[in-house]
């Protein structure tokens, strides 16, 4: 019996699969080139995070926006090389994220009971960020008016101070809301919106990340990682691929 000369299908198909193979290795190789100069994609490529459009507060009404940028700015002074907590955009911050998934709660279980948890525990009351901000804010500037005969966004910054100072210890009351859990919520949102990326609405032009030498989300400081205690030259880059926030 002869053997056929025909090769196998089975053959035909290994060697198919072996030349697709050395092809698109081929393919790969011819198209590989030296980056040098610019990004290898091009900006905001894949998902970024929306920046954050100015205007109007979209959570605050007027007398709340007036009242977080106060209480942004008595928590971060501005100084001679600094703005405060106003001009950073910290209120701006808190605002859309207010009026975005932080406020709304995204992702978290809602459903009770509710009680008071440890303090590694996290966030376990059955109100939300924006319902807590939106009775906080009010129960503020009641206390301020009882007490001192104005909101508290028109009071004296030494004024506010003492408030605050209540707040923080204990001393001052608000009704119906713990003031001191309030103020300590305040403190880490400002704190927050001082040093995220400007896409988000705060550290506007990048102060905050200036002001400590931090680089921001550049490509990499490979030529750094072994340099300690020297200040890195380059300005900050956003997420947006921009050394400079616009307005």
């Amino acid at each position: 019996m002869e053997t056929s000369k025909t090769t196998p299908p089975a053959v035909r198909r290994r060697e198919l699969l072996a030349a697709t193979a050395m092809l698109m290795f081929s393919a790969t190789t011819v198209r590989a080139a030296t980056i040098a100069g610019q990004l290898p994609w091009t900006p905001n490529a894949g998902n970024p995070p929306s920046r954050i459009k100015l205007g109007p507060w979209e959570f605050f009404t007027g007398e709340e926006g007036r009242t977080m940028e106060s209480l942004a700015d008595r928590i971060i002074p501005a100084d001679s090389e600094t703005p405060g907590g106003k001009d950073s955009g910290c209120a701006i911050f808190v605002d859309r994220q207010l009026a975005g998934s932080y406020g709304r709660q995204e992702g978290l279980y809602l459903r009770p009971p509710f009680q008071v948890g440890a303090k590694n525990q996290g966030h376990q009351s059955e109100k939300g960020p924006a319902q807590e901000y939106r009775e906080g804010l009010a129960a503020l500037d009641r206390a301020c008016k009882g007490e001192l005969g104005k909101s508290f966004a028109d009071l004296s910054d030494d004024d506010k101070d003492l408030v605050l100072k209540g707040l923080e210890s204990g001393e001052v009351k608000l009704q119906g809301v713990d003031g001191k859990s309030f103020f300590a919520q305040i403190v880490r949102d400002v704190q927050m919106g001082f040093f995220a990326d400007p896409i988000y609405g705060g550290n506007r032009d990048m102060v905050a990340w200036k002001m400590i030498g931090y680089p921001g989300a550049r490509y990499n400081y490979l030529d750094w990682i072994g340099r300690h205690n020297e200040r890195f030259p380059l300005p900050p880059v956003s997420m947006t691929g921009s050394a400079q926030w616009t307005r």
